[in-house]
């Protein structure tokens, strides 16, 4: 299930992404599949681990141009162990609303991006995420949640006003209407109960919406996107270099 529209990125043989908090490795998958040298960059060593599996599979499995790359990079978002300018393509998938220091973690994506280069960042959108907070404590309040809920004018003015005005916004969408509900629903039967019969009903629905991708489905969620999408995704080119200090270097371990 991807939130990030590829078609839009231009990726392709020989583009160079980073995914970072890449967790179970979605898009890094498809940007290799689509034959981008791709860096899968995340601070859970054991989801990583299982991402470089799959990585490895694809590549045994001739599901990725034989001259792309790809590899799993363990560290931290706020201090990247890349060069300005490293990357083509930066994709930063729903972990802005995770960290604390989200201007820090921006700054970073914002650096590692070549001039020219598209940064594609999704999260939660507002009113979606305002439910399931009202609803639940558990959903939020807990080690690696949600610390914040975004609306869109902020994420935009902070990615696009900041890094001395280097970034311009060039389009935004909204994604998983129908993962809105689900989530309201585990919300109000408690986060933490997945047997609950609704809650794996609805499960159910979804995983055969994934998997069959019907026609019915996929017009019902791109008109109810607009209105209830789960997150909200929006592409940014960075128009010119800016000065800047390399993160830190620290050592940072290939899984």
């Amino acid at each position: 299930m991807l939130t990030v529209d590829f078609d839009r990125l231009g990726i392709g043989p020989a583009t160079t992404v980073i995914d970072v908090g890449c967790g179970a490795g979605r898009h890094a998958f498809e940007a290799y599949r689509r034959g981008a040298d791709v860096v899968a960059f995340d601070r859970d060593e054991t989801e990583l681990r299982s991402v470089e599996t799959i990585l490895r599979a694809m590549a045994d499995n001739g599901e990725a141009p034989a001259a792309a790359s790809a590899k799993a990079v363990l560290g931290d978002a706020l201090r990247l162990p890349y060069a300005d300018g490293t990357f083509d393509c930066v994709i930063a998938s729903e972990i802005l609303e995770h960290i604390p220091h989200d201007d820090a973690a921006i700054a970073e994506l914002v650096r590692v991006l070549k001039v020219g280069g598209t940064l594609a960042v999704s999260v939660p959108r507002w009113l979606p995420e305002r439910v399931c907070w009202l609803l639940s404590d558990e959903y939020h309040a807990n080690e690696g949640g949600h610390v914040r809920i975004y609306r869109a004018s902020e994420l935009r003015d902070k990615i696009s006003g900041g890094a001395m005005g280097a970034m311009e916004l060039t389009h935004t969408h909204h994604a998983h209407a129908l993962h809105s509900p689900f989530w309201w629903l585990k919300c109000a039967v408690g986060v933490s109960n997945p047997d609950h019969p609704a809650v794996a009903a609805y499960h159910k629905l979804l995983v055969w919406d994934l998997m069959r991708r019907p026609r019915l489905t996929r017009l019902a969620e791109s008109l109810l996107n607009p209105f209830v999408g789960k997150s909200v995704a929006m592409y940014f080119t960075k128009r010119h270099a800016i000065e800047s200090e390399a993160a830190p270097g620290y050592s940072v371990a290939s899984v």
